[in-house]
């Protein structure tokens, strides 16, 4: 499988924000309560990312439950290409 770089899906996940009104910060250390970054919006990018890649990214959702920052959005995304 290709792989789409942590920089293009760092862009990614600022588009599915923007299209809602909000921004994506810059500090990977943001929490996604704070910036209103929800599960919907996580499968949002899991779809652009897919569309990307050609393929489908597999998890499940006891991987996600750990997930509390951008950075670990960003982290899990990379973890799932190169499994």
């Amino acid at each position: 499988m290709s792989s789409v770089d942590r920089s293009r899906v760092r862009e990614l996940m600022g588009a599915v924000l923007s299209a809602q009104g909000r921004t994506l910060p810059a500090d990977d250390t943001a929490d996604l309560r704070e910036i209103g970054f929800r599960s919907l919006d996580f499968s949002e990018l899991a779809l652009r990312v897919e569309d990307e890649l050609g393929d489908e990214l597999n998890f499940d959702a006891p991987g996600l439950r750990r997930i509390a920052t951008v950075g670990d959005v960003l982290d899990f995304i990379e973890q799932l290409q190169s499994a």
